[in-house]
């Protein structure tokens, strides 16, 4: 495992900039800093679709969760939850399932103590800390197993975590012990970023997110070695997608040249 895998949380450092407030203040969000907005820019300087990526893969997110409901699931762990902002998890999934129940787990201290403000209230929603390298911890977490039956199917959401770890620290054994874990019926919704389509930024990207994360490592992949997070599972169709051809409300919307570079897909736990 990494170092930065290994390093404790402290309190947060608003001089340093964060990935979680870098993709608020992609999405037009207020809970940014200086600092997050500054290494953002340096972001937007090498590629200006992310902007757009951080839209459509919140898009994704929501369409997939509306899906998740439309097949029965009513329990939700999301994995990297972010900031809180519109249509998370919870409220896409009660805009259809009022009884729906949902934990996010994070660990950064920003996000939790937002979100856990954001939440008090509700007894049907909660905030763990927790990372999808520790699987066993989180899902041994007694806030996650008060609303979270993993004897019955459950829709495990990690939004973009994976992207940002290195095959040093072996995610895909995580992803893996996560599925072991969950009952059959149960789903799994991924979303990656890729080069494929823009080879030449992922290099100068990879910088500046290492400097950000304080790692060595590069955590670039490619579509085909995403496809390894689902290995296992059965991908629903249309599979791995770019995010805004993941079953579009708007099939219109998915013509013309790709212009972001986002992946998503949702893949299910077969019986036996």
């Amino acid at each position: 495992m990494s170092d930065a895998a290994r390093r404790p949380r402290s309190d947060f450092d608003t001089s340093v900039p964060n990935v979680a407030r870098m993709n608020d203040y992609f999405l037009g969000g207020k809970d940014n800093f200086a600092a997050d907005r500054e290494a953002a820019e340096k972001v937007l300087a090498i590629a200006p679709e992310v902007r757009d990526m951080a839209r459509e893969a919140n898009a994704f997110m929501g369409r997939a969760v509306r899906f998740l409901v439309g097949e029965g699931v009513t329990q939700f762990v999301v994995l990297d939850s972010g900031l809180p902002t519109r249509n998370n998890v919870h409220q896409v999934a009660r805009s259809l399932l009022p009884e729906a129940r949902v934990v996010y787990a994070a660990d950064d201290p920003v996000v939790l103590s937002h979100a856990r403000a954001l939440l008090a209230t509700d007894d049907r929603t909660a905030v763990v800390e927790g990372h999808v390298l520790n699987p066993r911890d989180l899902l041994a977490d007694p806030e996650l197993r008060r609303l979270i039956d993993l004897d019955r199917p459950v829709a495990v959401v990690i939004r973009s975590a994976l992207q940002f770890i290195p095959d040093e620290d072996d995610p895909f054994k995580s992803v893996a012990v996560l599925r072991d874990a969950v009952a059959a019926g149960s789903y799994f919704v991924i979303g990656h970023v890729v080069f494929d389509i823009r080879p030449e930024v992922a290099g100068p990207l990879v910088d500046v997110y290492r400097r950000v994360l304080g790692r060595t490592e590069d955590a670039a992949r490619t579509s085909a070695e995403v496809l390894r997070f689902f290995d296992g599972l059965e991908l629903v169709e249309p599979g791995l997608v770019y995010v805004r051809h993941w079953r579009p409300d708007n099939p219109l919307s998915t013509h013309g040249r790709e212009k972001t570079w986002s992946m998503g897909g949702v893949a299910r736990k077969a019986e036996g």
